[in-house]
């Protein structure tokens, strides 16, 4: 089994798909590698391709106030990319590069063991959850796999071009408080 390190250095190094190309950093999560918390969206933005860090910018601040208002901080939870390079122009990642990225987002989270994965945003809760996932109508609901709870709320960069989300987004942040509870009294 792979530490860590060494899975953060493949991702480092990656070829697998044409984003090797275009991208300035690769983006690995970061976080409380203890976290019973896993946050995942669907790849990192520009100012993420930047800096290297997953939720940098406009949704990172939005991202961190939420956490905020429900009592945590980056330093409680674990947060990462279904794909781990910047799609050019911001598109959405392309099933045959979240296909060949998905070996790191799998392993990533065999070594962190969540009981808790959230996902942030349609694309990936299609690829996390189900194929077919309605995140304007199952955002805020969980269900069990394997026995860890699975939900998805809006990406934060879909509350900044509609604010009407925001109130939905911080009922699910609440939804997530609770659960992380009960699940941490079990």
């Amino acid at each position: 089994m792979y530490t860590y390190e060494e899975l953060k250095n493949f991702v480092d190094h990656c070829t697998r798909c044409e984003l090797c190309r275009t991208r300035n950093h690769p983006v690995m999560g970061k976080g409380n590698l203890n976290s019973p918390v896993l946050f995942i969206a669907e790849a990192p933005g520009r100012n993420e391709d930047r800096d290297g860090i997953p939720f940098t910018g406009k949704s990172g601040e939005l991202f961190d106030r939420l956490l905020e208002n429900i009592g945590m901080d980056r330093e409680a939870i674990y947060l990462t990319n279904v794909v781990k390079c910047h799609p050019p122009g911001n598109r959405d990642p392309k099933p045959e590069e979240q296909e060949l990225c998905i070996p790191y987002l799998k392993y990533e989270t065999l070594l962190l063991r969540p009981k808790m994965i959230v996902c942030l945003g349609r694309i990936a809760a299609q690829r996390i959850i189900r194929p077919d996932y309605r995140i304007t109508r199952e955002h805020g609901t969980f269900l069990e796999r394997k026995n860890v709870w699975m939900t998805a709320v809006y990406h934060p960069s879909a509350v900044l071009r509609d604010e009407t989300k925001l109130p939905q987004i911080q009922e699910d942040f609440w939804k997530i408080k609770k659960k992380l509870e009960e699940i941490q009294r079990e």
